[in-house]
């Protein structure tokens, strides 16, 4: 029952923070408002210059960030997989760490399966970032140029407006994979025991709240172009979707 209730606590913090964060982001700066303020003067920019190779290299590197982790995920189900099929040289190993309470082997595959689902999730959830970023390249291909007269100024708006939402969401995506990492870390500890899980499970929480609202990476792209004083006055519409 303990190991029902740590696994609810997990879910709880994840998806809960989830959503604090998209709640807390629509009223207050924070990096993924702040950021999203940043990529719509990029994609404005970058549709005033006639060469956009630059463009298409950042996006490139982000993508590769992002292809870094799928792969990951990839060897690490693998890895968990294997582990499954050994779980009493598992049980064996971990008897010998004097800080680790002891599981069932029912136990210790049933908290080896919670990791597999994980990674899986993190999975989809960055090959749909990368998905979403070749969306991205697509829109900068399809970009006017700035001599293109047939191009209306509210079509040029609009350009940049969701191309930015476009990258934004697949940063989003990227994010979330991101978390399913850390979370993962907690699970790490519930092989030591349930109460240093849900306690690792919290801390993490903590982490990720301090570091998308309290952070100074956080003060210094306010400060870029004084980013933090606009944030939900010019085009206020697209940030409060």
């Amino acid at each position: 029952m303990l190991n029902f209730i740590s696994l609810g606590w997990l879910v709880f913090c994840w998806f809960g923070y989830a959503k604090f964060a998209h709640y807390r982001a629509k009223r207050s700066a924070s990096l993924s408002s702040v950021l999203h303020v940043h990529r719509i003067n990029w994609m404005r920019r970058m549709l005033k210059r006639e060469i956009r190779v630059g463009d298409a290299a950042l996006l490139a590197n982000i993508e590769r960030n992002v292809n870094f982790f799928a792969s990951s995920c990839v060897l690490i189900i693998a890895g968990l997989l294997t582990a499954l099929t050994a779980t009493d040289k598992i049980s064996a190993m971990l008897s010998t760490v004097s800080f680790v309470e002891g599981d069932s082997l029912t136990e210790l595959e049933f908290k080896l399966a919670v990791l597999v689902v994980i990674f899986i999730y993190a999975y989809f959830t960055f090959t749909w970032s990368m998905r979403q970023f070749g969306f991205a390249s697509v829109l900068v291909g399809a970009a006017p140029m700035p001599d293109d007269n047939s191009v209306t100024p509210g079509d040029r708006r609009s350009m940049a407006l969701y191309s930015a939402k476009v990258i934004d969401q697949a940063s989003h995506s990227y994010n979330n994979g991101l978390r399913a990492f850390y979370f993962s870390m907690a699970a790490l500890s519930w092989f030591v025991s349930e109460w240093v899980f849900m306690g690792t499970a919290a801390l993490i929480t903590a982490v990720l709240y301090s570091r998308e609202f309290r952070s100074s990476s956080l003060r210094a792209l306010k400060q870029a172009e004084n980013v933090g004083d606009k944030i939900f006055t010019d085009d206020k519409e697209l940030y409060r979707q």
